[in-house]
């Protein structure tokens, strides 16, 4: 693949004059079409035919329970109201499916979970009696990647209706949310997603408020996320199993999946489901005719040749989540390029595989979690990043890529020919700590932000509430250098509906008084590692990093410097320490040199006249 890179790149000015005039007769063509009305069909790469042993799933025409996407021949995918209603059906049909409404969306739509249960045990407590294995499927995170909810409906009928299944609720609880984001599922735009081979009636990735869920989970902004964070506490899933649909370049797999490696937040259940989970559904989606396969996420865009992260998710995303709350998470992303039908029955057998693996290997996963919950590590990593040294090489199952400079951009274009190929390519490991911070007995917060507490809660992390006022030694952070966070340069601000910030955290011992109603959230909890990240300011995920804190940034009390001038001209004559210390900055700093803001600044900081909070992070570490 790498060498028909060089030899693209390599083209005579004649073939880019060629590919320019082929471009025209495509505008020429898009121009004709515009004028119609009609949108342009994006010209995908080639498809390979397909046809594997999970196609026996697929309803018949004349069967009465057949699913609106089997209907449709897997061309649409059914609406909300399809949705709930094929599913109400099924509830009255068999007392073994029973829907709960999680919470509503902006507008007002049910976030409907399916609890699928046998002996009457579709509450929290009565499941957790009953010591069955929970498997918690989550579909239409991203409404335009809906693969999970078309799967879930087919498994659903096979084990109440059909019967072909039903030996998964002998020891097993399913839950089942069709739809996560309710209202972009409901904005159907039929060319919504260039890049991807079906439905035609796909929905939207942002939520009404223009949000997206998977990047909610730490900062809990919206009505469907504080659902789900309920849902999750509540009933304590053995397995979270988030499925999404791929953005990206072509290659084989028709289902990909991943999770937090061992270097995280919670190794014993990375373990888990490296040497257990992973080798089963392997197993099984290649049973089934499927072409199971890493997340693939290019180093170089599209030229995987120069390889791919094993990325360690942040807790903003799903599986980054569930690796700091010490929930075993699998992040599933079918491929986009390959079709609707095809990705539906990837996503059925997956379903399947893993409810099968919580439930044969149900006690060294609950003994994992528990090791989890229950370590109390000195220090805490915040972030991670890509390794500096040596990377392993990997077998990836490609196909064949070629580039060439492109008239429109200006770059190199990649073109898919359909054709696979074996390539060996690093596997470029996020196991480099970038941001760590040592764990604290607890940390202390006032009353005056009632926003982070209530996140606090919104995410069942343990904290007391004093009645009374109380002093104490603390470490507490001073916020230098802050500024805003503009994360990725083709991410605008705001990112997320937050102008996220970023700062140097320097730390400061403080003898601090804490008024009444502030809490003590302490860091000996299951919890205590999500506390950390939301609330150590170089988290990426920190509160702080969300905009929950930017008044602490604010200057308030100023200076008029025809008074500061002759104070600071009596703090050099009466220090001659200072005074060395002033004509070292003048002469080291030329920034400093030639501002006099910044040269008065430096004397009114050593005044007892500075306001003595500015900057001042106002959560205290209890150490």
């Amino acid at each position: 693949m790498g060498s028909y890179r060089g030899e693209q790149v390599r083209k005579s000015v004649f073939g880019t004059i060629a590919a320019a005039v082929a471009i025209s007769a495509l505008f020429a063509g898009a121009a004709e079409a515009q004028r119609k009305g009609v949108a342009i069909e994006p010209p995908l790469p080639p498809e390979a035919s397909w046809s594997g042993k999970s196609e026996s799933l697929i309803a018949a025409a004349n069967d009465p329970w057949i699913t609106p996407a089997e209907a449709s021949g897997f061309e649409r995918t059914a609406s909300y109201d399809e949705t709930v209603t094929w599913l109400r059906r099924l509830e009255k049909s068999d007392k073994r499916i029973r829907l709960v409404s999680l919470g509503r969306s902006p507008l007002g739509r049910d976030i409907w979970m399916v609890v699928a249960s046998k002996h009457g045990a579709f509450s929290p407590n009565a499941v957790r009696k009953s010591g069955k294995a929970v498997v918690f499927f989550q579909a239409g995170i991203h409404s335009g990647e809906i693969d999970g909810k078309e799967a879930g409906m087919m498994l659903l009928r096979d084990i109440v209706v059909r019967g072909t299944k039903r030996e998964l609720l002998d020891d097993a609880v399913i839950l089942f949310v069709p739809v996560f984001n309710v209202d972009g599922h409901e904005r159907v735009e039929e060319f919504g997603r260039i890049n991807q081979r079906g439905p035609k009636n796909a929905g939207w990735r942002n939520t009404a408020q223009n949000l997206n869920l998977n990047r909610d989970y730490a900062k809990a902004d919206t009505p469907e996320m504080r659902a789900m964070l309920r849902a999750l506490q509540a009933w304590q899933p053995d397995l979270y199993v988030d499925i999404h649909v791929t953005d990206g370049a072509d290659y084989q797999y028709d289902v990909t999946f991943g999770f937090n490696d061992d270097w995280g937040w919670s190794p014993s259940i990375s373990r888990w489901l490296r040497s257990t989970l992973t080798p089963a559904l392997d197993r099984d989606l290649r049973a089934m005719g499927h072409h199971p396969g890493p997340l693939v996420q290019g180093v170089a865009g599209d030229d995987l040749t120069k390889g791919i992260y094993n990325w360690s998710a942040s807790p903003r995303f799903s599986n980054g989540y569930g690796d700091a709350v010490h929930i075993p998470t699998v992040l599933i992303e079918n491929h986009s390029l390959k079709n609707f039908r095809r990705r539906v029955l990837g996503a059925y057998v997956t379903m399947e595989s893993m409810t099968r693996a919580v439930i044969a290997n149900r006690d060294s996963l609950r003994e994992a979690i528990a090791a989890d919950r229950n370590a109390r590590p000195a220090t805490v990593p915040l972030s991670f990043g890509a390794r500096d040294g040596e990377n392993p090489t990997i077998e990836l199952d490609g196909i064949e890529a070629r580039f060439e400079p492109s008239p429109i951009s200006g770059d190199i274009r990649t073109s898919f020919t359909g054709r696979p190929v074996k390539l060996s390519v690093p596997l470029v490991l996020y196991d480099k700590v970038t941001a760590s911070a040592t764990r604290p007995k607890a940390y202390w917060i006032p009353p005056t932000k009632a926003d982070v507490i209530e996140r606090l809660r919104a995410h069942g992390i343990a904290m007391e509430t004093i009645r009374e006022p109380r002093t104490l030694e603390v470490e507490m952070y001073r916020l230098t250098d802050s500024k805003l966070d503009v994360g990725r340069p083709w991410e605008p601000n705001p990112f997320e509906g937050r102008m996220r910030m970023t700062a140097t955290p320097v730390m400061e011992t403080r003898r601090e008084t804490f008024p009444a109603g502030s809490v003590r959230v302490p860091t000996d909890q299951p919890l205590g590692v999500m506390a950390m990240i939301l609330l150590e300011p170089a988290s990426p995920d920190s509160l702080f990093r969300w905009g929950l804190f930017n008044e602490v940034l604010a200057r308030i009390e100023y200076y008029e410097s025809y008074v500061l001038e002759p104070v600071a001209e009596a703090m050099l004559a009466g220090d001659s320490e200072l005074a060395k210390e002033f004509r070292a900055k003048l002469e080291d700093d030329k920034e400093f040199r030639g501002d006099a803001a910044k040269r008065l600044d430096w004397f009114y900081a050593k005044t007892r006249f500075q306001d003595d909070r500015w900057l001042l992070y106002p959560v205290g570490r209890e150490r």
